[in-house]
């Protein structure tokens, strides 16, 4: 996954991660992509944009107390502020921040795409972990901003016609779609061909 992105161009640099619905996995391969990346010494900005059920942050064991991108987007804290070390050289975390009532109105803001603009001069790399796309809007929201967009589907979880809606919202918002992660699939299931 990383060498297919970085053969996708530099101007690829801000690179959203959605799905169809929870549980896909979205938010491991967001992290694992982003860890990698910077394993291979790429300055990476990993934002949780996931402000309605973040699973992120209990997964890298970071408390939700910290201030993040809700923050920001609020106007109650500057970027610098926002974004955290973490324990593998290179990686930057900005999370979530509190769950806003209003999450969709937040990313519309126009600090959203400044948050983008000053992370595209400051990092070769910027992962987003978006919320799924078959729930809410917000992906789309944050897909147009973004240079690239990738869809996270579950094998054997997630119908075509679901999948096709959600490629089509991408669209929509004139999202760059690099292209799908089948993810959780059993080679054992499957005979060759299938």
């Amino acid at each position: 996954l990383r060498t297919n992105i970085e053969f996708t161009g530099i101007e690829n640099k801000v690179i959203c991660i959605t799905s169809c619905a929870a549980n896909d996995g979205k938010s491991s391969i967001s992290f694992n992509l982003a860890r990698i990346l910077a394993d291979n010494d790429k300055k990476v900005l990993l934002v949780d944009a996931d402000m309605r059920n973040s699973v992120l942050l209990d997964r890298v064991g970071i408390s939700r107390n910290l201030k993040g991108l809700s923050h920001f987007l609020a106007g109650k804290e500057n970027m610098m502020d926002t974004i955290y070390s973490t324990n593998h050289k290179r990686l930057f975390l900005m999370p979530t921040g509190v769950f806003p009532k209003n999450p969709t109105e937040l990313l519309n803001k126009p600090r959203m795409a400044q948050l983008l603009e000053t992370s595209r001069e400051a990092f070769e790399y910027v992962i987003i972990d978006a919320p799924p796309l078959g729930q809410v809007i917000d992906a789309a929201v944050i897909a147009k901003e973004a240079d690239a967009s990738i869809l996270v589907l579950s094998s054997g979880r997630i119908s075509r016609k679901m999948a096709r809606n959600v490629k089509w919202q991408l669209e929509q918002a004139n999202a760059n779609i690099l292209g799908v992660v089948l993810n959780r699939v059993d080679i054992r299931d499957h005979g060759y061909g299938h």
